[in-house]
Order: C-alpha cells, then structure tokens, then sequence
C-alpha cells in the first residue's frame, strides 16, 4: 500500500496514481497538506509543468 513519503500514512492506490511523481514520491499527502496545494500539484501536472 502506498504512502505519505512526508508523514508515513498510508494513501489509496489511486491518491498514490494522481498525486506521485514519476518516481512513484508522494511528497504530500490529504492529512499533512492543505488541500489548495493539492488542487494546485494537480493542475500543474495536467499541464505538463
């Protein structure tokens, strides 16, 4: 099961597939990030920055 490379807790499979890096990091996770800064990564990685 995946996690939180930040805080250890454990995220779902597809947190894990939205929100890892190419390298499979989870720098942040629901409970140890603001979900502003979620939203953001997200948008940042649509646009392929």
């Amino acid at each position: 099961m995946p996690k939180c490379d930040h805080c250890g807790a454990h995220v779902s499979e597809r947190f894990a597939r939205v929100f890892a890096n190419e390298r499979g990091e989870i720098h942040a996770c629901v409970s140890c990030s603001a979900n502003a800064g979620i939203a953001e990564a997200a948008k940042e990685r649509a646009r392929g920055v």
